[in-house]
């Protein structure tokens, strides 16, 4: 019997990050500047590594109150810039990524929609929504995928600024 995958096989999801692996992602991966061409180089290289991977995504970058870049690549659906709004929200409100938030409420034993007393229709703590964080000035912006199952939408957006800040 062959231990060898199938080629068409699904690749593995991601393993679930601990919380104290999600938090030292944010330490390490905060940016010495964000311009607008460093929205667009972000956010073209999120492009290419989900053409890639074949991901069904939609890819928002956001400093302030101010879309910076957007793309929807083939498969994703008006509902992903939904769960963008939804994600962004979350961490412009507490501050780190969504996935952090929510599995700050798993660690407690609840969920975010049972314990945040917050409008599930307008904030969801789940995977994808990054904070573009800077060197002296703290948390100025986000980058949010969506289209993927959470922990996969989380680890787009962290290989990508890995990327980005190694470049």
């Amino acid at each position: 019997m062959s231990t060898k995958p199938a080629e068409n096989a699904a690749p593995t999801p991601p393993a679930a990050p601990s919380i104290p692996e999600l938090e030292d992602q944010e330490r390490r991966l905060t940016l010495p500047h964000f311009t607008y061409e460093d929205a667009w180089a972000l956010g073209s290289l999120l492009v290419e590594m989900a053409r890639e991977r074949e991901a069904p995504v939609a890819i928002d970058i956001r400093r302030g109150g101010q879309q910076l870049f957007h793309a929807a690549l083939p498969g994703s659906t008006p509902d992903n810039d939904a769960w963008i709004d939804c994600k962004r929200r979350v961490v412009e409100r507490y501050g780190c990524s969504s996935y952090l938030v929510g599995s700050r409420f798993r660690a407690k034993g609840t969920t975010f929609e049972d314990s945040s007393r917050l409008d599930p229709d307008r904030y969801a703590a789940h995977g994808g929504a990054f904070p573009i964080a800077v060197e002296g000035a703290g948390i100025i912006g986000t980058v949010v995928v969506s289209g993927l199952p959470q922990i996969a939408d989380h680890a787009l957006v962290v290989a990508a600024l890995e990327r980005f800040t190694a470049s």
